[in-house]
């Protein structure tokens, strides 16, 4: 794994899935833990902070703590205390997080915004979507859309189908123990998204390195500015190339299709908020639903015979919801949402996690179904204009990832008891450090 020194503002954020997990995200919530704590470490001391800020991004094992569902049911929206004299609100319930995310004109992504509420330079900007507004944000969403349709997408199912059973392999040759985490869910989307982007394959071992680096946890830190800065060096050499010769990857795609229509910068940022949104993100959904699928046996025989993958998918997503925030937004008018009054300037942060758990969802929505029908699709992709593009293609990697590793290895077992599994504490993108696993027998295809 690759080590760079972790600077004092480190952290990550949300957006996730959704709009998701773009690289600078970490300073916004660093910066305002390192002003806070007035720490300088890696986390810039987060983990310090209250109870009282940080418990939406707590959970109780897979779940959300109990206070999320109290939250929602007394008061949907409701004031959170944030420190320097902000006024934030906490919005837990299904419809009010779909009023907020679903309006345009309401509220703001832009990152100058956000920024200046909390006193960082607007030079630190990343770009790419999940920082944008319109027109900015509907330009470059326009661009990048369709290279996210499923027409576009199937061309890399072949790959997925190999990446998974390439990973399978190398865990069959291990000695019946496993890491899951490091072993098969991070490669599969790091391989992914190389495939996606067009990283030559004499580049791939180091981008993937370089990818997986900023979630690397050594000294508590999930993210470096130093990986993010040599990741973005390196995408934008790589653009450089893809500028005198365009490839069969998105990158090569977006140039042929807008060329000058889209600069440099504005490449390298989106394909960046790639790397980090489908990423980390994925890698948790894969080792977080194989833990559920080993701890349900009779969900894992469904998987194991493909007897409706995609419903089984779906909830999956829904009940883990990894990405428990989307990116704060801030609200550029007075505005009333579930009975509360939002002034012109409030930041209001929306909880996918509690969302998901409403009970408009469905029948006991605390509990995983396999063969749910919900009445309302789930958050777990947010929703609205930025809602995350490369839906999709998470979609695709995890209805070939569970029923291979299954089939695999169907007898296999968590290595520790459930209280050692080391989750996340207060981490935006929920998931495990390690999920270490006995294999049990291995199958062949």
């Amino acid at each position: 794994m690759l080590r760079t020194k972790i600077p004092a503002a480190v952290v990550e954020d949300p957006v996730g899935m959704t709009a998701m997990v773009s690289a600078v995200r970490t300073q916004v919530l660093g910066l305002v833990a390192r002003r806070f704590t007035g720490g300088n470490g890696p986390y810039a001391g987060l983990s310090m902070l209250p109870e009282k800020i940080l418990w939406p991004l707590h959970r109780d094992g897979l779940d959300p703590v109990p206070r999320m569902a109290e939250w929602r049911s007394r008061r949907p929206v409701a004031r959170l205390p944030l420190p320097f004299g902000l006024r934030a609100w906490l919005v837990t319930g299904y419809e009010p997080v779909r009023q907020v995310l679903g309006s345009v004109d309401n509220y703001s992504n832009d990152f100058g915004k956000f920024a200046g509420r909390i006193g960082i330079s607007v030079a630190q900007d990343p770009g790419g979507l999940g920082f944008a507004d319109p027109p900015v944000h509907s330009r470059l969403r326009k661009v990048l859309t369709p290279e996210f349709t499923m027409r576009r997408l199937a061309r890399l199912q072949p790959r997925i189908d190999a990446i998974v059973a390439g990973r399978l392999d190398a865990m069959a040759e291990m000695d019946g123990t496993a890491d899951l985490w490091h072993d098969f869910a991070l490669p599969i989307p790091a391989l992914t998204i190389c495939e996606l982007l067009g990283v030559p394959y004499a580049d791939r071992d180091y981008f993937q390195k370089l990818s997986t680096a900023r979630f690397d946890m050594a000294d508590g830190a999930h993210t470096t500015l130093d990986t993010i800065g040599e990741s973005l060096t390196y995408l934008g050499g790589l653009i450089t190339e893809q500028r005198r010769n365009p490839g069969d990857g998105l990158l090569g795609s977006l140039i042929r299709a807008h060329g000058d229509e889209i600069d440099d910068r504005e490449l390298a940022g989106l394909a960046d908020g790639v790397l980090t949104g489908g990423l980390e993100t994925s890698a948790s959904m894969l080792a977080l639903g194989a833990l559920v699928l080993m701890s349900d046996e009779g969900m894992a025989a469904r998987m194991r015979e493909g007897d409706n993958v995609d419903q089984m998918v779906e909830e999956l997503l829904r009940y883990l919801t990894v990405v428990q925030v989307a990116f704060p937004r801030v609200a550029v008018r007075d505005v009333r949402v579930g009975g509360a009054d939002i002034r012109a300037g409030d930041v209001v942060i929306c909880s996918l996690s509690g969302a998901d758990r409403d009970d408009v969802i469905g029948d006991d929505p605390e509990r995983m179904d396999p063969a749910r029908n919900p009445h309302k699709s789930h958050m777990a992709f947010g929703y609205g204009i930025h809602r995350c593009v490369g839906a999709e293609l998470a979609r695709m990697e995890l209805r070939t990832a569970y029923p291979a590793l299954i089939r695999r290895f169907p007898g296999m077992t968590p290595a520790v008891p459930p209280a050692e599994l080391k989750f996340r504490r207060a981490s935006i993108v929920f998931g495990l450090d390690e999920l270490p696993v006995n294999l049990g027998d291995s199958l062949l295809h």
